[in-house]
C-alpha cells in the first residue's frame, strides 16, 4: 500500500495496485456508471450516492475515513452552490471548488488508466522495450581510440621537428634609426640650398610614421631657436618654413627633445 499526497483536497489517499481504492476512486466510479463527463454539473449529481456509500465505511480507519469526509464536504458545497437560484459572485483569484474537483478527477483517470495498462504488461511479461528504431550513426571526425601517451609524444615531436628555426638577426629587417639632430641638419641643408620650403616636402620621400614624428620634431626645434620661420595663410593650409638666421654651430645647439 502506498499513500500519496492529494496537493488539491490536502488529504492523504491510499493507492494499490493493480486498483485504486480512495474517495477519488469512488467518486470517479460513480460518475462513470452514471455515464457522465467529468464536469462541475457531474459531480453535484452524484454528490447523494457519494454520501450513502459514507454509510458503509465504519469499519475503516479514522485516518482513511477522513480522507473520504474531505471530498464530501467539497461535494456539498459544489452541490449547494448549484441549487442557489444565482451564481456564487467568487472574488478575484478565488477557485471554483466543483471546477478544481474536476480537474483532479481528470488527473487522476489519466494516471489510474497508465496504472493498469503498466499492470497488464507486468502480468504478461512486458518488462522491457524493444527499440524500434536504430541509433543514428554518427561518423567520427577523428578516431583516437587505441592510441596512448606514447603515441601523442611521438606525434608531437614529429611535429615540432618540421619547423624551421627560426631566422638570424642579419635576415631580421630594421627600421632606420633617424635622430632629431639628423633631421635638423637635413632640413637646415635644404633650407641654405631653397631658402624656403614647404613642410609637406620634408614628408614626401618618408614612409615611416617614427620619422615624420622625428622630422615634426626637428621643425620644432629649429623654430624654438629662431633658426627658421613657420607661416600659414589659410587654415588648414600648407606650413612654409623658411630660414631666418644664421646656421653657423647649428650642430651645437641644445636639444629639448633629446637626440
Amino acid at each position: 500500500m502506498v499513500s500519496f499526497k492529494n496537493t488539491y483536497l490536502t488529504n492523504i489517499y491510499k493507492v494499490s495496485t493493480p486498483v485504486y481504492e480512495g474517495p477519488l476512486d469512488l467518486l470517479l466510479q460513480l460518475i462513470e456508471k452514471s455515464e457522465l463527463d467529468i464536469t462541475k454539473v457531474a459531480i453535484a449529481q452524484v454528490t447523494d450516492q457519494y454520501l450513502q456509500y459514507l454509510h458503509h465505511l465504519d469499519a475503516y480507519q479514522p485516518e482513511e475515513v477522513s480522507a473520504f469526509l474531505v471530498v464530501a464536504t467539497r461535494l456539498i458545497q459544489i452541490k449547494s452552490e448549484a441549487l442557489l437560484p444565482r451564481p456564487v459572485i467568487r472574488e478575484e483569484g478565488e477557485e471554483d471548488p466543483g471546477v478544481a474537483l474536476a480537474h483532479q478527477l481528470i488527473l487522476y483517470r489519466a494516471f489510474r488508466n497508465a496504472a493498469e495498462y503498466l499492470g497488464i504488461r507486468e502480468s504478461s511479461g512486458y518488462t522491457c522495450y524493444i527499440r524500434l528504431v536504430p541509433p543514428p550513426k554518427i561518423e567520427a571526425n577523428l578516431d583516437l581510440g587505441g592510441l596512448g601517451l606514447s603515441d601523442l609524444v611521438a606525434a608531437a615531436n614529429d611535429i615540432f621537428s618540421q619547423i624551421g628555426d627560426n631566422p638570424t638577426i642579419k635576415n631580421v629587417v630594421v627600421a632606420n634609426h633617424v635622430t632629431i639632430r639628423q633631421k635638423i641638419m637635413l632640413i637646415a641643408s635644404l633650407l641654405k640650398q631653397k631658402g624656403k620650403l614647404s613642410f609637406s616636402s620634408f614628408l614626401s620621400d618618408i614612409n615611416s610614421r617614427i620619422e615624420t614624428v622625428v622630422t615634426f620634431l626637428a621643425v620644432l626645434e629649429l623654430i624654438k631657436q629662431k633658426i627658421v620661420q613657420a607661416t600659414q595663410e589659410n587654415l588648414f593650409g600648407e606650413i612654409d618654413i623658411e630660414l631666418t638666421a644664421s646656421l653657423e654651430d647649428i650642430d651645437q645647439i641644445e636639444l629639448e627633445f633629446g637626440e
